[in-house]
């Protein structure tokens, strides 16, 4: 990963979102203050609180408990066994008495005590000293005297404590259990921390007391009267009256817990999210935001789980007070909203088909208001998305086969829809023959693409061109100002294109007797290309307009050597093997003279200097004979750890160098394989134990020595804190758009201040520039029972393609009592 300004490099793997122009989003420069957290508890607790599906802790969550270990639940079969010192039975009074380490057994239902007497007349259970009951789900109760009917329904128990199987806890003076659904807890006590393992007598982190706590077994619902809420025995907030969940509950209709944001451009906004519990498959969450300048944003989303999938539509809309707060901007209107969906089914256990969608009134509704992408602020460190995702798509996967089959419609967050392509559809199959043939193994892949755009999208490569804005504009006369491959990338076409590709290969590996390994290999790959390319200005500058037919066949033969040494010694192993590669092929045709969609990234380094074909899609293909050649060594200790590092070159043979053809997009021209004898391409990692991580990966000029790309990175993980920097120094490539020079180091940090406080950061800092241009810096308080957690971001983003970069400011508050609330708010 780059870690510079603004250097961002596709990978190989992201090669079909490379079929999309990328645009920096907008950013809005706001600020505001912390809210108070407990007014959000008092607001929560006056209205009563729902349990939904959790949300994302954004970077703190409670500590993970140790999993209690289950017990096979006993049969409910009506028989009582009892286990005791001493059993009298009182057949005059039909009253069985156990005295002494009493142990009984009921319909799933154990009791432990001092002293139990069985009442069968009256069918009532009373229990004394030390008593522990233990019901089939896990619940325990601890008291000093219990009286119960015989099913548990009905009794009192008093000076109480509960402990329920998900580690929450109840204690009262008193309580009174009816018609087995409703107790009562006079006096109670409730909490999901742990006690102090120090001092058990020690108030909990947080409590909450009440006069009487209320639990309906039948709703499942726990209600607080005059109650108050506790930090370390300290009475903070009271709240006459609550409700919430039992902690047994997943679900539950009711009010979630309220948060607050704030933005310059809709004010202070509080949220009380409604979540309903419909049905067991289905439910939705209303949360209407209450804004003091634009008025009310409503929000809402249903969802549902079906046997072979599920399924969520979310919508949200507000008709603004004020649009003039958003003057000169897309938001600048009465109504704005927006509609997200999305869903996934298996047709089998093979096959998966799902969808995305989303429709907007205007791109900046989602940051305007931080939805959807734009909801976590911590997002905006170092990349915002650009695009938001439409599509449908069926996906197969097999043994040893893919298949993957979409149409994309990108929704473009800067304002340039017409630049951004629709298509429909992208297919890819590949396919390993399960049996051997000729004796190697034989593969096979196919990918079809057909993608259409509106307008054409240029780059400019000089720094006149970029400032005079020469690519965003018509002809002109001026030879500086004209849209010409001298002064702009075409990087993305007008018009349709659709390409179908389908490659076979072949190889197979002999080890001689003196431990050579020799791997030959060959490959056929066609394409078959239609452009119909719109005659838009500059366009025919870089390709011909209108309709164009190509058929490229790229036939590839090739042998592989290696010959590993082995040097065994005491503290370890070491593996030195030097590799050749020869590949014979003819020249790439039409090369640089059709349109490149999805190859447009070319990163020369270590992983790919064995590779076949080494451009990253299958609009360019690699042609012209070549040779590879490097050596890896590996040293792997006996006592943990190990060091490889590879080191090589590649050598055009004979033919036309595709890596030095100027396409629309000049892809390779500087990448270090343009010349016959390409840069020296170099990695080394070492990872001495599982603490420390090591890697360098460089690229040197073959003629020069100079470094033309570099990139370090150093991990550490201890006990109590981690640390991970990545420095990055990359050579100007003013062919592909970077006019200068851009070096750059990224670090993120952690450290666990004390037992429960963790502090984290991360900072990026543009050393060309000599300042730190983003930062973010947290600090929280993690238990197993409460999470308080604080961050600040800092990021620079662009309001418009043309405009200087501004910062942006977001501070994140967070705030969670297990089982009972965790919100989130943030202000901008």
């Amino acid at each position: 990963m780059a870690v510079v300004a603004a250097r961002q490099v596709r990978s190989p793997e992201s090669r079909r979102r490379a079929i999309v122009r990328r645009y920096r989003a907008r950013l809005t420069t706001v600020g505001g203050a912390v809210f108070a957290v407990l007014l959000g508890m008092v607001l929560a607790g006056a209205l009563g609180l729902a349990t939904a599906p959790p949300a994302s802790a954004q970077g703190f969550t409670y500590n993970p408990r140790p999993p209690r270990p289950l017990t096979p639940r006993p049969a409910k079969d009506g028989q009582m066994l009892v286990q005791a010192v001493e059993v009298d039975y009182d057949y005059n009074n039909s009253r069985v008495s156990a005295v002494g380490n009493v142990q009984m057994f009921y319909n799933g239902t154990s009791v432990e005590a001092d002293k139990v007497i069985y009442d069968q007349k009256t069918k009532r259970l009373h229990a004394e000293g030390n008593i522990r009951m233990t019901d089939a789900e896990g619940k325990i109760t601890y008291a000093n005297v219990m009286d119960l009917s015989d099913d548990y329904r009905d009794g009192f128990v008093d000076s109480l404590r509960v402990d329920t199987a998900d580690a929450t806890r109840m204690a009262a003076t008193r309580a009174d259990r009816t018609s087995g659904n409703y107790t009562v807890f006079e006096n109670g006590v409730y909490t999901a921390c742990a006690p102090c393992k120090d001092d058990p007598k020690k108030p909990p982190l947080w409590q909450i007391k009440g006069m009487r706590i209320i639990h309906d077994q039948i709703d499942k619902m726990l209600y607080f009267e005059n109650a108050q809420l506790e930090f370390f025995g300290v009475p903070l907030a009271y709240i006459p009256y609550f409700s919430t969940p039992d902690p047994t509950v997943k679900r539950k209709t009711g009010f979630l817990m309220p948060s607050v944001t704030s933005n310059v451009g809709y004010g202070v906004g509080v949220e009380t999210p409604f979540y309903w519990a419909i049905a067991p498959d289905y439910d939705a969450t209303f949360n209407p935001r209450f804004t003091t300048q634009q008025g009310v944003l409503f929000q809402g989303e249903f969802r549902q789980r079906l046997l072979d999938g599920s399924y969520q539509i979310r919508a949200y809309g507000i008709d603004q007070l004020d649009p003039g707060a958003y003057a000169g901007q897309p938001g600048d209107r009465q109504f704005r909203g927006g509609v997200e969906t999305k869903g996934e089914f298996a047709l089998n256990d093979k096959w998966v088909w799902g969808w995305e969608g989303i429709a907007l009134t205007d791109p900046n509704v989602l940051f305007d208001y931080s939805l959807s992408l734009y909801a976590d602020p911590l997002q905006s460190f170092l990349t915002l998305p650009t695009e938001a995702i439409s599509q449908l798509y069926l996906t197969g996967v097999g043994n040893r086969s893919y298949f993957d089959a979409r149409t994309i419609y990108y929704l473009s967050l800067s304002g340039n829809q017409s630049q951004v392509p629709v298509v429909a559809p992208v297919i890819d199959y590949s396919n390993v023959i399960n049996h051997s043939v000729l004796g190697g193994e034989f593969s096979y892949k196919t990918n079809f693409t057909n993608l259409t755009r509106e307008t054409a999208a240029f780059d400019p490569i000089n720094a006149v061109a970029a400032a005079n804005g020469s690519c965003l504009s018509a002809i002109s006369a001026d030879p500086a100002r004209s849209i010409v491959p001298a002064n702009c990338l075409l990087r993305g076409m007008p018009g349709t294109y659709t390409r179908l590709t389908g490659e076979a290969d072949w190889r197979r590996s002999f080890t001689d007797s003196a431990g050579e390994i020799w791997t030959p290999f060959a490959s056929v790959r066609a394409d078959a290309i239609n452009a119909s390319i719109s005659n838009q200005p500059g366009v025919s500058n870089f390709l011909p307009v209108g309709d164009t037919q190509a058929l490229r066949v790229m036939p590839t033969v090739g042998l592989e050597y290696r010959y590993p040494f082995i040097n065994v010694q005491p503290w370890g192993t070491t593996t030195v093997e030097p590799i050749a590669q020869v590949i014979i092929r003819p020249n790439e045709t039409y090369a640089g003279k059709l349109p490149n969609e999805d190859a447009q990234s070319m990163v020369f380094d270590t992983s790919n200097l064995f590779s076949v074909d080494k451009f990253s899609g299958y609009d360019r293909v690699e042609g012209g004979g070549r040779a590879n050649a490097g050596v890896q060594a590996t040293t792997q200790f006996d006592r943990g750890g190990s060091v490889t590092a590879v080191f090589g070159q590649s050598y055009q043979l004979f033919g036309l160098n595709s890596f030095a053809v100027n396409d629309v997009t000049n892809t390779a021209v500087d990448s270090g394989l343009q010349t016959p004898i390409s840069d020296y391409v170099a990695s080394l990692s070492y990872s001495p134990n599982r603490t420390y991580t090591f890697s360098t990966r460089a690229r040197f000029d073959q003629a020069t020595g100079n470094v033309q790309r570099f990139e370090a990175e150093g991990r550490a993980n201890f006990d109590r804190w981690s640390v991970s920097v990545l420095y990055g120094d990359y050579a100007a490539q003013p062919e592909i758009g970077y006019l200068t020079r851009q070096e750059g180091i990224l670090v993120n940090g952690s450290v666990k201040i004390a037992s429960n406080w963790v502090a984290t950061g991360a900072a990026r800092w543009d050393l060309v520039a000599n300042q730190i241009n983003q930062y973010v810096v947290g600090v929280g308080y993690v238990d197993d029972c409460f999470v308080l957690a604080a961050n600040y971001v800092t990021s620079f983003s662009y309001a418009t393609l043309t405009s200087p970069p501004i910062l942006g400011h977001a501070f994140m508050l967070q705030l969670g009592l297990r089982t009972l609330a965790n919100t989130n708010s943030s202000t901008q």
